[in-house]
């Protein structure tokens, strides 16, 4: 049922989603060149509202949990799985208080109306996957960004969506360099649940009537600790969440 209805709603959806990004990126330009970078944010915000509010035309209903009073006078730094390109628009528009930035493949900067744009002159970090090298200074010069505005990231450690919500093994390099420039940044972990049911037929049709859930875990505080031993901390609280064992519990269990 769920397919079937899908073939009826998700043209709805893409109709109003590709019209948000045609209507707000000459907003955003002139937003930013009027503004600068706070009006711009503010756009991009308001963007982001509007493109999470056509998910319900979709049957997708996102509800946010966050019991903690996370501080917004410090930098953050968000570690969530990730699951399908549904995780963003929400995570902007629930995080925005937090001025949250995003690491993304530097070729989504070419192309997309607003989504480029956005990554462009947002002030996150666009990596090169081919050049380590410019990677490693790109979330370095990210990392000095939190540090001089206060900002927070958002970052994947999964490294690619997983297609069947089963966590992939963390990466640790993206969070070490951005600890180096901002060490007193916090470890706030988010999981996503069944976003990855959206899109479980391909992007047509939308699976119609799921619920994605994201949901803000216990801080994590970085003073005097390692950057894998702050990871492995964050994967278990998101395991422990997603009710997902250990590869190597799963393994022994076997």
């Amino acid at each position: 049922m769920n397919k079937l209805l899908g073939y009826f709603f998700t043209p709805l959806h893409y109709f109003f989603y590709v019209l948000c990004l045609l209507i707000f990126h000459p907003l955003q330009w002139l937003a930013l060149k009027l503004g600068g970078y706070s009006a711009h944010k503010k756009v991009v915000d308001i963007l982001n509202f509007f493109l999470v509010s056509t998910f319900y035309l979709a049957g997708t209903r996102v509800i946010f949990k966050n019991e903690y009073q996370l501080p917004e006078s410090r930098s953050i730094i968000f570690v969530a799985n990730h699951q399908s390109m549904f995780d963003i628009p929400p995570l902007i528009w629930f995080l925005r208080k937090y001025h949250a930035k995003f690491i993304s493949k530097i070729e989504l900067t070419k192309g997309i109306p607003s989504v480029s744009f956005n990554l462009k002159y947002g002030g996150g970090a666009n990596i090169d996957r081919k050049d380590p090298k410019q990677s490693i200074m790109e979330l370095m010069k990210l990392g000095q960004r939190m540090k001089d505005n206060n900002w927070s990231a958002v970052i994947f450690p999964e490294g690619t969506r997983s297609k069947t919500g089963v966590l992939k093994p963390f990466n640790t390099a993206g969070v070490a360099t951005l600890l180096k420039k901002a060490p007193e940044a916090l470890i706030v972990p988010i999981a996503i649940e069944n976003s990855w049911k959206i899109v479980q037929y391909g992007k047509f049709p939308l699976s119609f009537g799921e619920k994605m859930i994201l949901t803000v875990l216990s801080p994590i505080e970085t003073e005097g600790r390692k950057a894998d031993e702050i990871l492995k901390e964050a994967e278990l609280l998101l395991r422990r969440h997603l009710k997902q064992e250990l590869p190597e519990q799963a393994a022994s269990a076997v």
